[in-house]
């Protein structure tokens, strides 16, 4: 399932971003790379904005972000409106963040997840559809309160 992926890291998670670049390139994904692009110490925020950014504004179908411990990066992409991002370590828990809360943004922790694993995870996350019925219903309850919240919202529409 091919699709416009946007992918962000801070430094603890540049090694295994290299690794789910390259599985998202040879499955046929355009990949959108904000960063960062060395093993060099920075701060999470600015990548982890810019990849969630993009799905908020739908310049990508979906996107993930990567650090120590993944919370961080949670944090930061869950700012933005319309995005729903999730810290996922094995291939049920994409599964289930996919059909009962259809996360846009997979987190990953790169202390706490193999390389192996991460990649069985995402590609159980992409295929994933989200489920209808309750389900969905609690989506459309999050985009409502969203729009509660973001009166103006600027980056989606």
């Amino acid at each position: 399932m091919a699709g416009k992926i946007s992918i962000g890291s801070d430094h603890g998670g540049f090694e295994l971003k290299k690794v789910i670049v390259k599985e998202l390139e040879k499955s046929g994904n355009k990949v959108f790379d904000v960063g960062t692009h060395t093993s060099e110490a920075c701060d999470y925020p600015k990548t982890g904005f810019e990849c969630a950014l993009r799905v908020a504004q739908k310049k990508s179908d979906k996107g993930i972000v990567i650090c120590r411990t993944g919370i961080g990066m949670a944090v930061i992409a869950n700012k933005l409106p319309g995005v729903r991002a999730g810290v996922c370590a094995r291939p049920s828990e994409a599964a289930s963040a996919r059909e009962h809360n259809d996360i846009n943004v997979l987190v990953f922790a790169a202390d706490r997840i193999s390389k192996s694993d991460a990649l069985k995870t995402l590609k159980i996350w992409l295929k994933t559809p989200a489920l209808k019925g309750r389900h969905a219903r609690r989506v459309r309850l999050i985009k409502e309160y969203e729009k509660k919240v973001f009166k103006k919202v600027y980056i989606c529409k």
